[in-house]
C-alpha cells in the first residue's frame, strides 16, 4: 500500500474514505454487540416480572449500609501493609533445597559485593581464599581496591551482633535484606583426596579439595564451585565437582541479543494500521501517531523503517509512547548533499540513523557499534565539528579512550598528557585528514588555517584523570569503548555536566581487554541500561563504508 501524503491539519486522518466506511461498520458492530447481551436478559426477566419490583427496594438498604462498608475498607487499608509486610517475608522464604556456593578468589576480587547475589543460598569460603585475598590487597590496581573493599565487608559481617563464624554468618546483617543465606568459613581442617597429578600446594587444588570434602560432608545437598577461572571449572568437572561462572557481571548472555536500536516494520504494516493512522506537521518534520500490537516492541528514540519495492519509504523514530499509542517522527535525509554534515554524507540507512541522533541537541547520550570500517569516528567527529564551530552549540570537543594495546606493550611514552595519548589517537588523525579534504574552497592557507583551528578545539584527554571532572558544554566522545569495564563506563559518563553531549563508540568484536566479554563490557552494560531513555539513543552500524577489502575482510576473516 503505497504511503499516504501527509496532511497539513493536525491529528488528520489519512485515507478519510475507508476511514469512514470502516468506522460505520465499527459502529453498527459494536451496537449491536451492546444490544446482543442485554435482549436475553430482557427476555429472561419479562416472565419474572414481580420478582423485579421486590427486589427493587434492597438498593436503598444497600446505600444504608455505604458507611458500613467504607469503615471496613479503611480497616482494611490499615492493616494492608501488615498483610504485605507478612506476606514479603514469607515470599523471600524458600522452601526448596538450598545450595553451597564455594567461592573461588578470582570472584571475590572481581565484585566485591558478590557475597550478596546468592539470595537464599549459603556461601562458603575456604581459608586459602582469605590467605589470597591477603596477597592481593597492596597497590592501586583495580583488583588490589577489590581484595581491600572484599576485606571490609567480610569484617561488617563478622562484626554484626549475634554473629557465630561457627554457624554461620547471616548475609543480610550489614543490611542487605533481600539476602537469605549464611557466610561460613573454614574453621578446621578438612579430609580430602586429590589425583597424584595434581600438586597439593597449588591453591587451586586446595580450593578443590575443600569442595571434594564439602561435598562429601554435606552429601546430599549440592555443593557448587564458582570460579571466573576457565582452567579451574574444567578442572572441577573433570573431577565430578559441579562448578560454575560468576554470570551476575554478564549483561547479556549472548551478544547477537543487544538492542540494535532500530527496527524494520513488516510488509503488511500500512494494511493494518492505515486506519488508525493520524499525521501532522510541525516544521520539515511529518509525525504519526498510532496504535496497535507493534507498540508493545519498540521503545523511545528507536528507528524505525518500512522499506518495499515499488512502495515510498518510510524513516522515522519513536518520540512518544502512552499506553499503547505510539508517536513516529519523520528523519532529516542525510544522505542528500544538501544535508551534508561537515562535507560528509551518509551513505546507507544506519549512518542516516546515527547522524540524526549525533545532530540532535535533545539527545545527550549517543551508542555506536558496529564492525571496522562502519564511519562511527568520522561521524562523530564531523558531527561534533559542526556543532562546536558553526552552530557553537558546545565549546569544544575531548577525545579519550581505553589505553589497551592489541599487542605487547612498548614501555612509556614521553611527553606530557596529550602527547602520551598521541599514539592511541591514530584514528582521530586519519579522520581529521578525511574532514580537511572536505573544504576544496579556501585553497592551501585556507585549509592549513581551518586544521589549526579545528586542532584548537579537539582536546585529547586520559581516563586515568577523569575521576573527579566535569565537563560543561563539553562534545565528549569516547572511542574504543568496547574495552571499558562497567565501572569505567559509570566513571566517564557521570563526568557530564550541564550541556554536555556524550558519545560512546566501539566494536564489540574486537575486545582487547583480557577479563571483557560481550556481555560484560561496559558498551554492552550502557547500551541495555540506557535502552529507552527519552535522551539517549543508540544504533548499529550494518555495513563497513570504509573499502570493499576491509569490508570484505571484516566479513570472512
Amino acid at each position: 500500500m503505497p504511503l499516504p501524503p501527509a496532511p497539513a491539519k493536525r491529528a488528520a486522518f489519512l485515507n478519510t474514505e475507508a476511514i469512514q466506511t470502516s468506522a460505520k461498520t465499527k459502529s453498527t458492530r459494536r451496537t449491536d454487540e451492546k444490544v446482543l447481551p442485554s435482549e436475553p436478559v430482557a427476555s429472561a426477566q419479562s416472565p419474572k416480572a414481580p420478582m423485579a419490583k421486590t427486589h427493587a427496594p434492597v438498593a436503598p438498604k444497600a446505600r444504608d449500609n455505604r458507611h458500613e462498608s467504607e469503615r471496613r475498607r479503611d480497616e482494611e487499608r490499615q492493616t494492608a501493609p501488615l498483610r504485605s509486610s507478612t506476606a514479603r517475608t514469607k515470599k523471600t522464604k524458600h522452601t526448596g533445597p538450598t545450595k553451597l556456593f564455594v567461592l573461588d578468589t578470582n570472584v571475590l576480587m572481581h565484585d566485591p559485593m558478590c557475597l550478596f547475589n546468592f539470595e537464599e543460598h549459603d556461601v562458603f569460603l575456604p581459608m586459602i581464599v582469605l590467605e589470597e585475598l591477603d596477597g592481593h590487597k597492596k597497590g592501586m590496581t583495580e583488583v588490589a581496591r577489590n581484595a581491600r573493599q572484599t576485606s571490609r565487608t567480610l569484617d561488617a559481617l563478622v562484626a554484626t551482633h549475634g554473629a557465630d563464624i561457627t554457624t554461620g554468618i547471616k548475609l543480610d546483617g550489614t543490611g542487605h535484606r533481600e539476602v537469605g543465606g549464611r557466610l561460613f568459613f573454614q574453621t578446621q581442617v578438612l579430609d580430602f583426596t586429590l589425583p597424584s597429578s595434581l600438586p597439593q600446594g597449588k591453591a587451586d587444588n586446595q580450593i578443590l579439595g575443600v569442595v571434594e570434602a564439602l561435598r562429601q560432608v554435606h552429601a546430599p545437598r549440592e555443593v557448587v564451585l564458582v570460579s571466573k577461572d576457565i582452567n579451574m571449572r574444567v578442572k572441577a568437572r573433570a573431577l565430578g565437582l559441579a562448578a560454575e561462572d560468576y554470570q551476575n557481571d554478564k549483561t547479556l548472555e549472548d551478544g547477537d541479543l543487544l538492542y540494535s536500536g532500530a527496527i524494520a516494520l513488516p510488509q503488511d504494516f500500512w494494511i493494518k494500521h492505515a486506519k488508525s493512522v493520524e499525521s501532522w506537521q510541525s516544521g520539515n518534520q511529518t509525525f504519526y501517531s498510532l496504535s496497535g500490537p507493534i507498540v508493545a516492541d519498540l521503545h523511545i528514540n528507536q528507528f524505525v523503517y518500512y522499506e518495499a519495492a515499488g512502495e515510498p519509504s518510510l524513516y522515522a523514530r519513536v518520540t512518544e509512547i502512552r499506553g499503547k499509542n505510539v508517536v513516529l517522527k519523520t528523519l532529516k535525509d542525510f544522505n542528500h548533499l544538501k544535508n551534508a554534515v561537515w562535507g560528509v554524507t551518509t551513505r546507507n540507512r544506519e549512518q542516516n540513523f546515527a547522524m540524526n541522533m549525533l545532530t540532535d541537541p535533545e539527545i545527550d547520550f549517543v551508542t555506536l557499534t558496529g564492525t571496522a570500517g562502519t564511519g562511527k569516528t568520522l561521524m562523530a567527529l564531523a558531527a561534533g565539528l559542526t556543532q562546536v564551530l558553526d552552530d557553537r552549540r558546545y565549546t569544544e570537543i575531548i577525545m579519550t579512550r581505553a589505553t589497551v594495546s592489541v599487542g605487547e606493550d612498548i614501555g612509556f611514552l614521553p611527553g606530557t598528557e596529550e602527547e602520551k595519548m598521541g599514539p592511541w589517537m591514530g584514528a582521530l588523525d586519519d579522520n581529521l585528514e578525511v574532514l580537511a579534504k572536505t573544504e576544496t574552497t579556501s585553497g592551501e592557507w585556507g585549509r592549513a588555517a581551518t586544521n589549526e583551528l579545528i586542532r584548537s578545539r579537539i582536546k585529547i584527554k586520559s581516563l586515568n584523570f577523569m575521576r573527579g571532572r566535569t565537563f560543561l558544554n563539553k562534545y565528549l566522545i569516547i572511542d574504543e569503548a568496547q574495552n571499558l569495564t562497567p565501572k569505567q563506563m559509570k566513571t566517564l559518563i557521570t563526568r557530564a555536566g550541564p550541556g554536555t553531549k556524550i558519545v560512546c563508540m566501539g566494536n564489540l568484536a574486537q575486545i582487547d581487554t583480557p577479563y571483557l566479554t560481550e556481555g560484560s563490557s561496559g558498551l554492552t552494560y550502557a547500551v541495555d541500561r540506557f535502552k529507552g531513555w527519552p535522551h539517549g539513543g543508540h544504533i548499529t552500524l550494518a555495513r563497513g563504508e570504509r573499502s570493499r577489502l576491509a569490508d570484505f575482510a571484516s566479513d570472512v576473516l
